[in-house]
């Protein structure tokens, strides 16, 4: 029974089923699971969250991987790599390649999809955008809630920034991870954009 319902669920996406993988990393902010196929990554999840309520100094800048298989596929490794170039050395992720992302929002043409890929392309390390803006990037101008809605719905947190997307009257605003992740991800950020203007 449960096989047959599996295999429709792969056929509902038009897909056969991915041979998934996971990765766990130990990072500034926490453990960090990266799962996914030789397609693509499947989504980023963050894990055990060490930063306290109050947390917005910079910590300790190393990101490991701590458990995983010793061969990985492509995308995982890209991953990897990408998150590590981000947490130690972030002027590295814009040399870096994207991995291919392989998950159901992304293969679907919606609204979501466009605020994920705007967001990706047009809002850089160290900017913030607010809801409204993003709707405006993406096209409807009038979506600033369906843009929050997008927010919840991104499989690939970081990497899709959408910590950098803020409230109109300048507040954080919510997050997936929790306001205060998101306090620190944004000061990361602008720490190291002065760091790299002197």
């Amino acid at each position: 029974m449960a096989s047959r319902l599996h295999q429709k669920v792969a056929l509902k996406y038009g897909k056969t089923q991915c041979k998934k993988m996971h990765v766990m990393l130990n990072s500034p902010v926490g453990r960090i699971e990266i799962s996914g196929c030789e397609t693509g990554v499947h989504e980023i999840q963050l894990k055990e969250n060490v930063l306290s309520q109050n947390s917005t100094k910079e910590a300790s800048v190393t990101c490991e991987v701590c458990e995983g298989p010793e061969e990985m596929t492509e995308p995982l490794k890209q991953c990897t790599a990408w998150l590590q170039a981000y947490f130690c050395e972030p002027w590295m992720t814009e040399k870096l390649p994207m991995p291919p992302f392989h998950h159901p929002v992304f293969e679907q043409d919606s609204f979501t999809r466009q605020v994920l890929w705007t967001l990706l392309r047009d809002v850089k390390f160290g900017e913030a955008v607010s809801y409204k803006q993003l709707a405006d990037l993406a096209g409807n101008s009038k979506a600033a809630r369906a843009v929050g809605g997008a927010m919840r719905s991104n499989p690939v947190p970081i990497i899709i920034p959408c910590h950098r997307v803020i409230c109109s009257s300048g507040q954080t605003g919510n997050y997936g991870g929790g306001t205060h992740l998101k306090q620190w991800l944004l000061s990361h950020e602008k720490l190291q954009k002065e760091k790299l203007a002197y």
